[in-house]
């Protein structure tokens, strides 16, 4: 009886024991969800933020690196040297740095990266981030020296951003279906609609990540994202859709909801090339007939802060312009008249899937309405809306979120999407690039955004907040966020 009991207890003891190690092992394992699913993996090549969403710092890392504070730091580059006029970077690489495939990670390889996005037929979609440079030249293999034209106090930032990841020309032909970077996980599969998975890297260059498998889910309807979330079927929501439902999670004790700050300046843009858009007095009248608050609590339900132009309103160098453009339906049809349109004109918005577009889209649709503004609704998927308004240019009116960080120098790009065509803010940014001091810098930002409110270029509504949804054990994901970024690097489980 006795030998029966003890073999009983000890079976007991090792089930026990099984079942704890199967927990435990299921907790190295992370299933975030996330709205929109990338077009492709090659963050060098579109302007999705779904890419980077997934492979920013995960899959490819550059040779510096956005940190969750929006602090900038070393990446692949372990230290740097800048010249006394400021226009050489001496690049020191990391020992020991292999891609995924098992190459080595080189100068060669950082030369290619920079040559890539600023060679004529590139497909980087902020080619600007590299126009400044004039040469890269090979030092030996862990020291890359960059020329630049003039002086530019945003290299170092501009380097951080995830179309500057370093990448090698052994697997470019692939890069879209299967990335192959130097990051800490690795790409493994991508169900087409359903999801990607990446998997820990063992032999990554840096201290090891405690997530040894991650899956990234593609969930684009807000319903269905409650439901998965309650379910428990995925660890963290990501962009969380339905900011409705924010409050019966914080009542629940097996969840967490972090809301911080984005660099995402969601916009009514304009195409100020397409009739009556290039008439600065109609776009002013579009601006006075939105009221940005109904917007911000009719969809976002009350998540959001209202802006007046293109700038983040936690950064030192905002300048408050919101009562510029307030809300004031009469003064936007006296406007409409003064500009010939009195009864009105019609036109398209395009939406592309996100809630802020997609919800943003109909209360902005009925205000304009109200002064005579006909918008025609067109809802399109995020690939659709790459090809015909960010690419083709053929829209009036469309809601995006416009997440890369401190991005105001788009408005000096005349073939950027909304075409704005404005040679004193060009002149303005090329003296902002040649600037290094801090005051200096501060007064040209404010300049810039004075600029850009007094021309209405687009209709500026609200800096989008970072809601994500998680599981109470889930530590280390980024409250806020500088760039379109899910870091895993610093994500656990706790204990």
């Amino acid at each position: 009886m006795g030998h029966r009991l003890t073999r009983t207890i000890t079976s007991a003891v090792a089930l026990s024991a099984g079942l704890y190690a199967s927990a435990a092992m299921a907790q190295t394992n992370i299933t975030i969800a996330m709205q929109l699913e990338p077009p492709h993996l090659d963050p060098t090549s579109a302007a999705a933020q779904a890419i980077d969403s997934v492979v920013y710092t995960n899959i490819f890392e550059g040779l510096t690196r956005f940190m969750g504070d929006g602090s900038v730091v070393p990446g692949l580059a372990e230290s740097w040297e800048i010249s006394e006029d400021g226009t050489q970077y001496t690049f020191a690489l990391r020992e020991g740095v292999t891609f995924h495939d098992g190459s080595s990670m080189d100068a060669e390889d950082v030369k290619f990266s920079l040559d890539r996005a600023l060679a004529e037929d590139s497909a980087n979609a902020q080619k600007a981030l590299f126009s400044g440079i004039d040469t890269v030249e090979v030092l030996d293999p862990q020291t890359v020296k960059i020329m630049l034209k003039e002086p530019d106090g945003n290299f170092l930032f501009n380097m951080a951003w995830g179309d500057a990841v370093i990448v090698a020309p052994e697997s470019i032909d692939d890069i879209k279906t299967n990335p192959v970077g130097t990051g800490a996980y690795t790409f493994s599969e991508w169900v087409q609609g359903d999801r990607i998975e990446l998997t820990r890297n063992p032999n990554y260059w840096g201290d090891q990540p405690s997530i040894e498998n991650a899956t990234f889910k593609f969930i684009s309807d807000p319903t269905a994202a409650f439901a998965a979330v309650m379910a428990e079927d995925v660890d963290v929501f990501t962009g969380f859709p339905a900011p409705e439902n924010l409050p019966q999670f914080e009542a629940d004790p097996r969840f967490q909801v972090l809301v911080g700050s984005t660099e995402g300046e969601t916009i009514l843009s304009t195409n100020n090339k397409q009739a009556p858009f290039d008439d600065p007095k109609v776009r002013q009248a579009m601006a006075h007939a939105i009221d940005r608050q109904a917007i911000i609590d009719g969809a976002m339900f009350g998540y959001g802060t209202p802006i007046g132009t293109h700038f983040a309103p936690h950064n030192p160098a905002y300048v408050d312009l919101t009562g510029q453009s307030a809300f004031d339906p009469e003064k936007a049809k006296a406007l409409l008249a003064e500009a010939g349109h009195a009864d009105g004109f019609e036109t398209t918005l395009h939406l592309p899937p996100p809630s802020y577009a997609r919800r943003g889209g109909e209360i902005i649709a009925a205000q304009l309405a109200e002064v005579g503004i006909k918008a025609e609704i067109i809802n399109v998927e995020w690939a659709q809306w790459l090809e015909t308004v960010f690419k083709g240019k053929n829209f009036g009116l469309t809601i995006v979120s416009h997440t890369e960080p401190m991005d105001i120098g788009i408005y000096a790009r005349p073939d950027y999407y909304f075409q704005y065509d404005n040679p004193e803010f060009q002149s303005l940014m090329e003296e902002l690039s040649k600037t290094t001091d801090p005051d200096g810098r501060t007064a040209l930002l404010q300049d810039a955004q004075r600029i850009i409110a007094d021309d209405y270029v687009n209709g500026f509504l609200f800096q989008l907040a970072a809601i994500t949804v998680a599981k109470a054990g889930v530590q280390g994901l980024w409250e806020n966020a500088p760039t379109a970024a899910t870091d895993l690097t610093g994500v656990s489980w706790s204990e």
